[in-house]
């Protein structure tokens, strides 16, 4: 796995999400603009942590190399060298997956 150049700040979560394979309908091949972006994604990097009332960090529930589910809509999409990167707080993951 290369080396990220993003950090996350806070209870961010830098994920890359996994691309499904080339949807083909009744011999038409469905174009990127018309597909869902992918809920199935793997976590490259975790950002610094949530902190509580008293100042302690809370320690995340998932860790970098996890495949998780996150929400359709949630994040921001950033592209760094030709990849598609989502910056999600930790509380958008819905799951991981075992």
């Amino acid at each position: 796995m290369a080396k990220v150049k993003i950090r996350p700040i806070g209870d961010r979560v830098l994920v890359k999400h996994l691309e499904d394979k080339e949807q083909v309908r009744g011999g038409i091949i469905i174009p990127d603009s018309a597909k869902e972006k992918p809920q199935e994604a793997e976590v490259i990097a975790l950002g610094t942590g949530k902190r509580d009332e008293s100042g302690k960090v809370i320690p995340f529930e998932v860790k970098v190399g996890d495949r998780v589910l996150v929400g359709k809509y949630g994040g921001t999409e950033v592209k760094l060298e030709e990849q598609k990167y989502t910056l999600v707080r930790e509380d958008d993951i819905l799951g991981v997956i075992a």
